[in-house]
């Protein structure tokens, strides 16, 4: 007697296996990569277009000229200076975000910018109009950059490691040292002699022109290894994105990594605000609208953008403001500005911090 198959047992066996589920990857379909792609290689010619100008736009001396070389290396490191502060801001917005896990607030949150104006006016205060001058130099400039990092570390440490252990705690809290070294910083301001208040109020101006040349070989380093670690790291943040619960559970320390970052952070942070000033909400700025243009979670894509994006905003408002308007001078107020506008329409778009 032949063998008979049933037709459920042939349906199964010719039945075809599901398909495998799709690995995850960092944009949602082929056309979100390639939008990504093409974003990332229009940021590219913009900014090489605004570092061409800045560079060789209105020039006075004759092109190939000995003087017109001058003139363009002194330019260049203007140039310099804004690509390490855009790194700096950048980078360290967009992981201290990822850190917190909240898109509204900033690293300077945390009282760099509150040190360095305290630190600027102690100077004044107790040396008089030679403070100012008591504070350039690479010694000087390290030391700056030093005593920053030591005071977040012991304030991460601390609120981290202690029997709190929360996030948000570390948050207020640096908002009220920032707070009290502000106003610190208020009285002694006020006991300055008018002249003394002229030359600080022009050191504690965020701008490009603040930067000494001497501190490059120090600032380029330190940014670039800072930077880069975090760049490495970008798959952690991944995870560390998707809160504490979830990145325990992935096999993450979730403490140790969060120290890392705000570690590197700091770097990044001293190291802008040291060399150039305050400049609070240009990575706000930054971090936002690489979030916007970026659509995606993945790190390792968020960084580019944001560098790139805050090197064509900075060179643009510089250039601009230039040449156009010959108002250099104010490139950080523009920008600060703009940053603090799109922080308030943010903040009132999403109700809460």
């Amino acid at each position: 007697m032949p063998d008979t198959v049933s037709p459920l047992t042939t349906s199964a066996i010719e039945a075809p296996s599901p398909a495998e589920p799709p690995a995850c990857e960092s944009f949602p379909d082929t056309k979100a990569r390639r939008r990504y792609w093409i974003l990332l290689g229009a940021l590219a010619v913009l900014a090489v277009l605004f570092a061409a100008g800045t560079l060789m736009w209105n020039n006075p001396m004759p092109f190939g000229t000995s003087g017109f070389w001058r003139i363009t290396e002194m330019r260049a490191t203007s140039l310099v200076v804004i690509a390490i502060v855009v790194v700096c801001q950048a980078t360290a917005t967009v992981a201290f975000q990822t850190a917190t896990n909240n898109r509204i607030i900033t690293p300077s949150i945390m009282g760099f910018e509150a040190l360095y104006v305290a630190i600027s006016t102690a100077a004044v205060y107790f040396l008089g109009a030679v403070g100012v001058a008591a504070l350039r130099g690479t010694p000087q400039f390290l030391l700056q950059i030093a005593l920053m990092v030591f005071f977040s570390l012991v304030l991460y440490g601390w609120l981290l490691s202690g029997k709190y252990g929360n996030l948000q705690v570390m948050l207020l809290v640096g908002i009220i040292l920032g707070g009290g070294l502000g106003s610190v910083s208020t009285f002694m301001q006020r006991l300055l002699t008018p002249s003394e208040f002229d030359i600080l109020t022009a050191r504690l101006f965020g701008s490009v022109s603040n930067a000494d040349v001497s501190y490059l070989p120090v600032a380029i380093p330190l940014c670039v290894a800072a930077a880069a670690a975090l760049w490495w790291r970008a798959r952690k943040l991944n995870l560390v994105a998707l809160g504490r619960d979830i990145t325990t559970s992935l096999g993450l320390n979730h403490r140790r990594e969060i120290m890392i970052v705000l570690f590197l952070v700091s770097v990044l942070m001293a190291v802008s605000t040291a060399l150039i000033g305050p400049m609070t909400f240009l990575g706000f700025l930054v971090a936002t609208l690489a979030y916007q243009l970026a659509n995606t979670y993945d790190h390792r894509y968020v960084f580019p953008v944001a560098v790139l994006t805050g090197f064509v905003v900075l060179t643009g408002a510089y250039f601009v403001l230039k040449n156009v308007f010959y108002a250099e001078g104010a490139v950080s107020i523009i920008i600060e500005a703009v940053g603090g506008s799109v922080f308030l329409y943010v903040l009132l778009r999403k109700g809460r911090l």
